[in-house]
């Protein structure tokens, strides 16, 4: 019986019609796709200007034909009740509603009427198809964080036995806790894991410690999908080792719908079937194929809520041989409140001072995680897991490098606690700004 499929279909969200009309998108040719992608467009910005008194606000002067002027949404335009940004026809009981999870510091409710939630399925479905992957048959090792309350926590239990998925706690990273992780993929028939990169990446750490290769634990086993967090080439490396199958890059947001899948070419492909991917500098100008800048996205399916040309947050690079119908992602640099402002003036993406202390402390197996924590213009806090104080070399060296690498005269604290502190998601981010 393929109950995730069902379950989708009880609850109101017809898969099956979906599942045509992407196909139908697939089919197309470049010619074909081209006229696809312009009406689509045109289709949900007239939409929602007719629907959609909020929209009606935010682009009150703007028309379709010319694109590049139309308003860009950001997070804090949605900063305010729900009920006030559905479309005509549309309310709380009959759309899809959840809650981003505040990683960019703007957390608000969003909604989906109930077809564009199914296509947002159908395009993850496909694309978990590319490595062979059924969400109906295939067994799931789930490293996800979960509700805490009882509601929200047997929800997410319900919904990972109709989905063939076995959840293992992102909040306890300790080897005792991985340990029982090992026994468990030992008589466990699973296909594949998906889950948060970190919580991942401890997990391959634990196995390196302990020279186990995850494959031979559960030859069963076939792929690994990390997603929700950054994935660094060496801890990629790290996992491709310790687990003996493919890792697959997913890039993907709540309100919006999976943005990109690494294919199997290693090329991670953008979803252009029901979104519209921008790069845009901060003028609100667009970017050509190559160059850096704001990650700007339109659902062209969503009518309950508009999100179009929505500011998602983070800062990337669409490839020179991408095509309208084949974009691709060349890199994501990280969210664009991600950024370090030094002294000087210089500013610097925050992942730069995890790169610097990664590639120095990485070596120390005794160094769990680490997280920075810019506190002052000049002061940053490294705080790491372990159960011994950091070297007094290497502490030399981190200093070393911040000074080659950005500028002389910043403050480093170290702060050593038994473990990291993860949000209430489970996510874990790695570098954060107390300035903004």
């Amino acid at each position: 019986m393929h109950l995730f499929n069902l379950s989708l279909k009880l609850n109101g969200f017809p898969i099956k019609k979906a599942s045509r009309v992407l196909e139908n998108i697939q089919a197309k040719n470049e010619a074909d796709f081209e006229t696809y992608l312009l009406q689509k467009k045109k289709d949900i910005f007239n939409y929602h200007l007719q629907n959609n008194s909020f929209y009606q606000e935010i682009a009150k002067n703007a028309t379709i034909t010319d694109w590049k002027n139309i308003p860009v949404m950001t997070k804090s335009d949605l900063q305010q009740p729900l009920n006030a940004r559905l479309s005509k026809g549309f309310t709380t009981k009959n759309v899809y509603v959840n809650k981003t999870s505040g990683s960019s510091g703007d957390p608000f409710v969003f909604a989906k009427d109930k077809f564009c939630h199914a296509l947002t399925w159908s395009v993850i479905k496909n694309r978990f198809g590319w490595f062979g992957i059924d969400f109906n048959t295939s067994k799931q090792a789930r490293f996800y964080g979960i509700p805490l309350d009882k509601v929200g926590y047997y929800k997410e239990r319900f919904k990972d036995f109709l989905g063939k998925r076995f959840r293992f706690s992102v909040f306890d990273l300790s080897d005792a806790a991985f340990e029982k992780c090992v026994t468990t993929f030992h008589t466990t028939r699973f296909d594949y894991i998906n889950g948060y990169t970190s919580a991942i990446v401890q997990f391959a750490k634990y196995l390196q410690k302990k020279n186990i290769i995850l494959k031979t634990v559960c030859p069963t086993l076939n792929a690994c999908v990390v997603t929700s967090e950054m994935l660094f080439e060496d801890d990629k490396k790290l996992l491709e080792k310790q687990f003996n199958v493919p890792i697959i890059n997913e890039y993907g947001a709540s309100e919006l719908d999976l943005i990109a899948f690494q294919n199997p070419q290693n090329i991670w492909q953008v979803n252009s079937e029901t979104i519209f991917v921008e790069i845009l500098d901060k003028q609100d100008n667009i970017l050509p194929f190559g160059e850096e800048g704001r990650i700007v996205i339109t659902s062209l399916y969503n009518k309950a809520h508009p999100f179009i040309r929505y500011d998602i947050g983070d800062i990337g690079v669409l490839s020179k041989s991408s095509t309208l119908q084949k974009p691709i992602l060349e890199k994501l640099i990280g969210r664009t409140n991600d950024i370090a402002i030094l002294p000087s003036g210089k500013k610097a993406a925050g992942l730069t001072f995890y790169y610097i202390t990664k590639s120095i402390i990485e070596d120390d197996s005794t160094i769990k995680e680490f997280i920075i924590e810019q506190q002052k213009i000049d002061t940053f806090k490294i705080i790491y897991a372990s159960a011994e104080d950091i070297s007094e070399a290497k502490i030399k060296n981190i200093k070393t490098e911040m000074d080659n690498y950005l500028e002389k005269g910043l403050n480093i604290i170290f702060e050593r606690h038994d473990k990291i502190e993860r949000s209430k998601s489970g996510k874990l981010k790695q570098f954060r700004s107390l300035l903004n």
